[in-house]
């Protein structure tokens, strides 16, 4: 089973609001997910985001892989700490 760390898209035509979760790599996009960690909304002002570090940490270990995007959204997440 290949697990990914991935955006899951919700909002409205036009307004994306994004969960990011653990998902099978086989189920679609908005499809069933594992377990959510965080969110991102990229239309706020300050691109509204919050991650649970220590529960991407923990499925990295266990071996799933992020996202290009969601490799960029753990980064800016650390340095906002």
């Amino acid at each position: 089973m290949a697990v990914k760390i991935r955006l899951k898209r919700i909002g409205m035509k036009k307004q994306p609001h994004y969960r990011v979760v653990v998902a099978d790599s086989r189920f679609p996009r908005d499809g069933r997910f594992i377990e959510e960690i965080g969110y991102y909304n990229p239309k706020a002002e300050s691109s509204a985001l919050q991650l649970d570090l220590a529960k991407v940490e923990e499925w990295v270990k266990k071996g799933a892989q992020p996202t290009e995007t969601v490799r960029s959204l753990i980064r800016k997440a650390k340095e906002q700490q």
